[in-house]
């Protein structure tokens, strides 16, 4: 089967380059395309990455150094190549002004090129998926609704949330799935220095330090949960009315894995520690049901033990996709209490991404 040709704007930043090592390899998908910003524009990808390779994993150079970078607000250079075969979605890596991004990836679906994104410019937008395939794959249903609504033929955008909220939201999903109603929710993060891009956080600033607050963070840990929860009605997203939640969003010293401690306040219906753990245990969605490449095989990992999970250890768990969750434990001020851990740059930046676009591939509206 010959793969699907893909392309990365944003291609040079953190995320692009995430998606560069990622997608090496890829069964279903090839980069073929990558486009930047003008002054890489032009460039062949090795010469613009030339001493910009931030990670510590490496890309598989021969596949996509010779790729001349293309400039991300060319459009019509990107719709070329869709004609010519050469080009079937893109990943949205773009870091500029967020309404740039928008009208940018709006300009992409209105030439016929579909954008899965992890901007957060389009996120607030009513008629745009907000996906975490294991909780609201059906959101995907919204797809024709948007270009019909938009006028676009074969283009259309979905994103994914922000990372922060990764290492619980899942969690938080199997618990309703199961019948329990989460009617408050406190979540405190520790989130991981590689999730402020490159160059990031200043050292002087976050050695020996905790800095209590990401702006931002908070109010999208707030409110982006309840559109992922929300239904689709009349050709938008009607956001649920719970659970309510308050977020406090720290930076912390470590360079990757985003940490939550979140305590959870359930109506009537109350489980125990053990019930909780059970349901965590036992789910499975969508992605796992359709064999997803990127797809974690246990999409919650339950640690037992008094000190997990920790994200030297447990971030790169199952694909680096996982959510692991540990010291699960009755709470005295609300019901349950618990530590979730996910790999922001991966489950809750590209590999986010690719899993998403496999999930659209499935339901074929990649093809």
């Amino acid at each position: 089967m010959s793969k699907i040709p893909v392309g990365i704007l944003g291609a040079t930043g953190m995320v692009g380059q995430n998606y560069i090592a990622l997608l090496a390899g890829h069964p279903w998908f090839e980069v073929k395309y990558l486009a930047a910003s003008p002054r890489s524009a032009g460039k062949t990808y090795g010469e613009a990455a030339a001493g910009r390779w931030h990670l510590r994993r490496g890309y598989e150079a021969a596949l996509i150094d010779g790729i001349t970078v293309q400039d991300a607000n060319d459009v019509g250079a990107a719709a070329a190549a869709e004609k010519r075969g050469e080009l079937a979605f893109v990943f949205s890596a773009l870091e500029m002004d967020k309404d740039a991004i928008l009208g940018l990836e709006e300009s992409y679906a209105a030439a016929g090129i579909p954008v899965v994104s992890n901007a957060s410019a389009n996120r607030w937008t009513p008629d745009v998926p907000m996906l975490i395939p294991e909780v609201n794959a059906a959101h995907t249903d919204l797809i024709p609704l948007q270009q019909k609504a938009r006028g676009w033929t074969k283009g259309f955008i979905v994103v994914k949330p922000n990372c922060s909220i990764q290492s619980y939201m899942m969690p938080v999903w199997a618990l309703l799935q199961a019948g329990y109603e989460v009617k408050r929710l406190i979540a405190t993060t520790m989130q991981a220095v590689s999730g402020a891009g490159f160059p990031g956080v200043p050292s002087l600033d976050v050695i020996d330090n905790v800095v209590p607050f990401i702006g931002g963070e908070e109010e999208k840990s707030e409110k982006e949960p309840l559109k992922i929860l929300g239904a689709v009605e009349g050709g938008l997203i009607r956001n649920a009315a719970g659970p309510l939640i308050s977020a406090h969003c720290n930076r912390v010293p470590v360079s990757d894995g985003h940490t939550a401690t979140v305590s959870l306040e359930f109506g009537a219906k109350k489980p125990s520690v053990e019930q909780v753990k059970e349901v965590w245990r036992n789910f499975r969605a969508l992605p796992q049901e359709l064999g997803l490449p990127f797809a974690p095989t246990q999409p919650i990992i339950v640690r037992e033990e008094a000190n997990r999970p920790q994200p030297g250890k447990d971030r790169d768990a199952d694909k680096s996709m996982a959510v692991s969750v540990g010291r699960v434990r009755a709470c005295p001020v609300f019901d349950i209490r618990f530590v979730g851990l996910s790999h922001n740059t991966i489950r809750g930046a590209a590999g986010g991404g690719i899993l998403n676009a496999e999930l659209l591939k499935a339901k074929g509206f990649l093809g």
